[in-house]
């Protein structure tokens, strides 16, 4: 499994309350003017596994649009304190519908995406700087304008100064890729995954799943990481919310009750909180977009 090391440096280029962005300037938060400038932090984000650490440099940003402008899997974006992006990739500018980066600099998320979708992911931005702790690995429907929508597994870390001050945001969203079926062990938990997928809409237990193949829970958690990169709940949830998302979009007079028994859910309640967090937003919610999305 790859890990990806990138420095992201917020400060360099920093003068008068304004940020250098490929000769864009955008208005940043400068409450803290004098400390950002002074502390010069910068972090390593990972893609598997996300923290924060604090160095005395600062790094020139056009070295951490270089490396993200060539991933067209994964979306990049640097906020500052009012949740307002400083930095994006290509790819997000792509999957936004918009054709420059300086459409999207200065803005908040309720800005780009429609009302729900915005609520939801300035909620997060939020929740990360008041808490000082990162998003790690949240399995995410992701719905663009102009692009199928596509899972992919989000984090979101502070950036903090050396005394543990945010400073802003910085998310990355990696599409699922393709299981690894050529690894030794894909053989060994394949039934699994090819159950949980057909009968999602069944009580399912991992336990049973796993003894079924002579293996411990925790070795199918491992696996199911190394293969997948993701877990067999995580597994069950996306074909959980596919299958829902199917019946939002077929049946438009279908209660959301009856679509939550179809899909494995005995509360509709509990079907709703996870279509939410999975999604953006709530079920009624995602129906209307759908059907009045742009062709």
């Amino acid at each position: 499994m790859v890990i990806c090391f990138v420095a992201v440096g917020l400060l360099k280029g920093l003068t008068r309350g304004r940020m250098m962005v490929r000769g864009v300037e955008s208005e940043i938060d400068m409450e803290h003017a004098d400390a950002l400038q002074e502390s010069a932090t910068f972090a390593h984000l990972k893609l598997i596994g996300s923290e924060v650490l604090v160095f005395s440099d600062s790094i020139n940003l056009s070295f951490i649009q270089s490396i993200f402008d060539v991933m067209d899997d994964v979306v990049f974006f640097i906020k500052d304190t009012e949740c307002r992006y400083v930095l994006v990739n290509h790819t997000f500018v792509r999957r936004t519908g918009r054709r420059k980066k300086e459409e999207l600099i200065g803005k908040t998320s309720l800005e780009v995406f429609p009302k729900a979708l915005g609520e939801t992911y300035l909620a997060q931005d939020q929740q990360v700087l008041q808490s000082g702790v990162a998003i790690e690995k949240r399995l995410e429907l992701h719905v663009y304008p102009n692009r199928k929508a596509g899972w992919c597994l989000t984090h979101k870390i502070p950036i903090c100064d050396k005394s543990g001050r945010a400073l802003g945001v910085a998310g990355i969203s990696r599409d699922l890729g393709l299981p690894d079926e050529s690894d030794s062990v894909y053989g060994q938990i394949a039934s699994i995954a090819a159950t949980i997928r057909e009968k999602y809409h069944e009580e399912i237990s991992l336990a049973e799943l796993a003894d079924s193949v002579g293996l411990t829970v925790a070795r199918v958690e491992r696996l199911f990481q190394r293969i997948f990169h993701y877990s067999p709940r995580q597994m069950l949830l996306k074909a959980r919310i596919d299958a829902a998302r199917s019946l939002l979009e077929s049946h438009n007079a279908a209660l959301i009750v009856d679509i939550a028994m179809a899909c494995g859910y005995t509360d509709h309640s509990a079907f709703s909180r996870q279509f939410k967090a999975s999604t953006g937003m709530t079920p009624n919610e995602y129906r209307h977009y759908y059907l009045n999305r742009p062709l």
